[in-house]
């Protein structure tokens, strides 16, 4: 009898152990970024937009510098990132004439912690960000873009499908599943996929209140209806830029186009070099919603 108890004792524990150790060990990494727009010499004021749960975003507001209404674009950084790992899009975007945020998703850098951080959750807090953009008197509320990374590039194809509001999208580095990310996460910690593996799955998907069929980019791009721009890094080892070609391949239409550039998943530089294609490309998808 003893023996059972302490049996059952154990499976108890374990079974408490288990959802903590997955939540712990897919949490992000919190990295508070050190540089400012300030230190590219670009005007800006900090601010705090109010997202779900109650929570708060920090984000970095630099307004165009002409007068008038000026397009936006909203930027959005991947896992474990910051607002300040995408400040090399913002001189350039800021000397185009546009009007910039870029912000902390939840559980990262500066913004509110919550319980957890999630693709939805990403385009949750791009949601919101939209709508604070919309209520700025030096926005055309009508002519903005957003821009993301990896599960941020995951999560505003998420926002734009939801949303036919969002003007144009740049998706960086999209992977086309949670699954597929997943997978290679279960490779790297030596988990097998059956039972371990295709548990975890099922236990993040009743975590997170979302099935990964509704949120993956291979689907959610079939109902983005706004000019929509794929940039991927051949040499992108984090994820395969055939995942790029795989989310191309099944577009609902000729507004959304690919651009395979050089460089890796992080390979800022490089992103920096190909910033005179995105902006055209922003500019003409900006002009056409206003037209």
């Amino acid at each position: 009898m003893s023996t059972l108890l302490l049996g059952l004792a154990i499976l108890v524990v374990v079974a408490g152990f288990l959802p903590w150790a997955i939540r712990r060990s897919l949490a992000p990494e919190r990295i508070v970024g050190q540089e400012t727009p300030g230190g590219l010499g670009l005007p800006y004021q900090e601010v705090g937009i109010a997202t779900e749960n109650g929570k708060s975003l920090f984000g970095w507001f630099i307004p165009a510098s002409g007068a008038g209404r000026a397009p936006a674009v909203a930027v959005i950084h991947g896992w474990g990132g910051n607002a300040a790992t995408m400040l090399p899009l913002a001189r350039p975007l800021h000397e185009a004439g546009f009007a910039l945020l870029f912000f902390d998703a939840r559980c990262h850098g500066c913004s509110d912690e919550d319980s957890f951080a999630s693709l939805p959750r990403f385009a949750e807090d791009m949601a919101h960000a939209v709508d604070w953009l919309q209520g700025q008197d030096g926005v055309a509320p009508d002519r903005i873009a957003v821009i993301g990374h990896s599960v941020g590039a995951g999560a505003v194809l998420l926002a734009a499908a939801r949303r036919p509001d969002i003007a144009a999208v740049v998706s960086l580095a999209a992977f086309t599943h949670p699954v597929a990310m997943m997978r290679r996460w279960l490779v790297a910690k030596h988990i097998p996929y059956w039972p371990a593996g295709w548990l975890i799955l099922r236990y993040v998907e009743r975590v997170i209140g979302h099935r990964f069929d509704d949120i993956a980019p291979i689907n959610t791009i079939r109902r983005v209806r706004c000019p929509t721009l794929l940039v991927h890094g051949a040499a992108d080892d984090t994820v395969p830029v055939d995942e790029a070609e795989a989310i191309f391949a099944v577009r609902s239409g000729e507004h959304v186009q690919l651009k395979v550039v050089a460089g890796s998943h992080d390979d800022y530089g490089d992103l920096e070099r190909e910033v005179p294609d995105l902006i055209e490309f922003l500019s003409k998808s900006l002009t056409r919603q206003r037209a």
